[in-house]
C-alpha cells in the first residue's frame, strides 16, 4: 500500500513537472498564438468568391471558410476554445511580406503556390486549382491571347498573371500596353470603363468579377489557359508544427466531403453581394487534388 502511494505521488509530480515542459515545447506560430491569445488570418477585399468583403465589410468566401476550419483546429491543438481570431487585410503585393514579418499568421485567399514563392513562404496543401485566362466584352472580338497585340490589357499587380502577360508581351513582341491595377476590383473597373479590352487573371476570379458586375451577361471568359495553378494557404517557412495543424485541418474537410458543400455554397449558389451564381462546376483536376492533397506547386 505504501509503495502504491509513492507511485501515485511520483506520477503526480511527473505530470506537474511535464506541464510547463509541454508549453515550452511550442515553437513558431503556435507559440506566438498561445502567448498572444490571438490567431491573425490574412484576408483579401475583392477576391470573389475566395476572400472578400460582404456588404457589412465582413470577410467572407470559400477560402475564408477554410481558414476558419484551420482556426478551429488551432483552438483544439492549443486547448484554447476562447482563442481570438482576428482578420488583417492584405493585397497581392503585401500578402507575402505580412506573413514573413509575423503580422499575419495564415493567409488563405487566392494565392498561387509556385516555386518562386516557396523561397519566401511555406504553403499548405492545395485549396483550389485554376487556369489563367481573359475576360472581355462579348462584342470585343477578342477570342484568345493572340488577339491582344497592340491593345490595352489590364491585370492585377503582384500576381502570376502580371508576370505571365509581361513575359508574353516581351517574348512575342506583341506591343501590348499592360496596365497593372492595385486589386481585382480596380482591374475590372479598367475593363468596364473601356481603358482595357481584356483583363487577364485566374478564371475563377474572373467569374467572380463577372458575378458582381452591373451586367454580367455583357462579359465572357475566353482564351486558352496559359497556366494551371494550385492555390494554397500561406504560412511562415520552417514551421512544421503549425503547417501540420493547417494541413490536417484542410485534409479533414476534404476527406469528410465537407469541401463539396463549401464548393457548392460559393461556386454554384447565389453569393453576396448581389446574390448571383458563378455557375462554376468543380473540375476533374480539382476533384483529384481534394482526393490526394499535395503542397506541391502545379508548375
Amino acid at each position: 500500500m505504501l509503495m502504491s502511494k509513492h507511485l501515485i505521488c511520483a506520477a503526480t509530480l511527473a505530470a506537474i513537472a511535464s506541464a510547463p515542459a509541454m508549453s515550452a515545447e511550442l515553437t513558431g506560430t503556435l507559440k506566438k498564438v498561445k502567448e498572444t491569445g490571438t490567431l491573425v488570418l490574412g484576408n483579401r477585399d475583392s477576391s470573389i468568391p475566395f476572400s472578400y468583403y460582404d456588404n457589412n465589410q465582413k470577410p467572407v468566401g470559400f477560402a475564408v471558410d477554410l481558414a476558419n476550419k484551420v482556426a478551429d483546429q488551432v483552438k483544439k491543438e492549443l486547448n484554447m476554445p476562447g482563442l481570438q481570431v482576428r482578420y488583417n487585410l492584405v493585397t497581392s503585393q503585401t500578402r507575402i511580406p505580412l506573413v514573413q514579418n509575423g503580422t499575419v499568421d495564415l493567409e488563405c485567399g487566392s494565392t498561387t503556390n509556385n516555386v518562386e514563392r516557396q523561397q519566401q513562404v511555406a504553403f499548405s496543401v492545395g485549396i483550389f486549382q485554376i487556369g489563367t485566362r481573359l475576360m472581355t466584352k462579348k462584342t470585343s472580338g477578342i477570342k484568345d491571347f493572340a488577339d491582344l497585340a497592340g491593345k490595352n490589357v489590364v491585370t492585377t499587380a503582384g500576381t502570376t498573371s502580371a508576370r505571365l502577360i509581361s513575359a508574353m508581351n516581351a517574348d512575342k513582341k506583341m506591343g501590348m500596353n499592360i496596365i497593372q491595377a492595385k486589386d481585382h476590383g480596380e482591374s475590372f473597373q479598367m475593363l468596364e470603363s473601356g481603358r482595357a479590352v481584356a483583363f487577364m487573371m485566374d478564371d475563377a476570379l474572373l467569374y467572380g468579377e463577372m458575378a458582381k458586375s452591373r451586367n454580367p451577361s455583357d462579359w465572357v471568359v475566353v482564351g486558352r489557359a496559359q497556366t494551371h495553378e494550385n492555390y494554397g494557404c500561406m504560412l511562415r517557412k520552417d514551421d512544421p508544427a503549425f503547417k501540420k495543424v493547417v494541413d490536417d485541418a484542410l485534409k479533414a474537410v476534404y476527406k469528410s466531403g465537407e469541401v463539396n458543400a463549401l464548393y457548392k455554397k460559393w461556386f454554384q449558389s447565389p453569393i453576396p453581394p448581389k446574390g448571383l451564381n458563378l455557375n462554376f462546376p468543380m473540375s476533374a483536376d480539382l476533384k483529384a487534388l481534394y482526393a490526394s492533397p499535395t503542397d506541391k506547386a502545379a508548375d
